[in-house]
């Protein structure tokens, strides 16, 4: 689930907190840092879990609907697409996904249901429940595609739910962008089969997870020898001017030209450029690009630049 650029996005905020709290406690950081990743399977689980719950609330209101005392024929009779989607079903049913919403303790949706209510709501206005409910086609391909696209278009835009994801838990609101992509990928792909949805690993490798923890723990333990290595690089920038989370993003990418080997330099410079225009202000990335550029060079002709494998400089 993760990647390389949001795991350095990760790190690069626990370095920040770090400075801002006066913290000097690696070893609380560190745990915090890798409680924050693992939470975004928690994240991930909670999404795919309102997806289950709309369901469910949906064939409750019909229901409702179709025992009122003055229902009309259209009450009685109501029109059961939507809560008879095969996705949706399917998901329902998926014991690996079911044990893993367990495990966790995912009980979010029972105990705020309103949310799902108010989602409901939405999801009928839009254009893309009315032409599935009015559309006569009837295959797990129309359920699916109906599926991807009210997730794409209505659910994961939707202000009331991510405006609940960041109040439950502030470390998710980098995250959902990423978790998002996923399930939508994960819907695209889903076959008739109620083993095909399956909760992704959220590291790649062991070695994405070491990634993390060296990444974290030799930014911090050389913040002064990294810090010197671009300040006298910077004569037009009283250092107090260089916005913290700027030095922050240039330390680390030190880092990595200098301590990672495997890592090739382009892909250090062109990762934190990008998350440069993210996170920073409009010029960082020009200004970071200008630095690190002018660090290669020097490190070129002082051989201090070491890569292993071809392709790597």
């Amino acid at each position: 689930m993760l990647n390389r650029r949001h795991i350095r996005v990760k790190v690069m905020q626990s370095v920040y907190a770090m400075h801002q709290n006066d913290s000097d406690n690696m070893e609380k950081e560190e745990k915090f840092l890798f409680h924050s990743i693992e939470s975004i399977r928690d994240l991930y689980l909670t999404i795919v879990a309102a997806l289950v719950e709309l369901r469910r609330s949906e064939e409750d209101y019909v229901e409702k609907l179709s025992k009122k005392h003055l229902a009309t024929a259209e009450e009685r009779n109501p029109n059961k697409k939507f809560v008879a989607n095969r996705v949706l079903q399917l998901l329902e049913d998926n014991e690996s996904l079911n044990n893993a919403i367990d495990d966790r303790k995912i009980n979010n949706w029972k105990q705020n249901d309103d949310y799902i209510l108010l989602l409901l709501e939405d999801i009928r206005e839009s254009e893309v429940y009315k032409n599935y409910m009015a559309s006569k086609e009837d295959s797990f391909e129309v359920d699916k595609n109906f599926i991807t696209a009210l997730f794409t278009e209505v659910i994961a835009p939707n202000e009331k739910l991510y405006d609940y994801l960041e109040d439950y838990k502030l470390t998710w609101v980098d995250d959902i962008p990423l978790v998002n992509t996923m399930i939508a990928k994960q819907l695209r792909q889903i076959k008739e089969d109620n083993d095909a949805f399956n909760v992704p690993k959220l590291y790649k490798d062991i070695d994405d997870k070491d990634f993390v923890r060296n990444l974290f723990r030799k930014t911090v333990l050389n913040e002064t020898e990294l810090a010197k290595e671009f300040i006298d690089k910077t004569p037009n920038w009283d250092t107090e001017r260089i916005a913290e989370i700027d030095a922050i993003m240039l330390k680390m990418a030190i880092c990595e030209i200098l301590k990672f080997p495997s890592i090739p330099v382009k892909v250090t410079i062109n990762e934190y450029l990008e998350i440069a225009k993210e996170y920073s202000t409009p010029k960082s990335s020009i200004f970071i690009n200008g630095i690190l550029d002018n660090l290669i060079k020097d490190y070129k002709t002082n051989n201090k630049l070491v890569k292993t494998g071809r392709g790597l400089m």
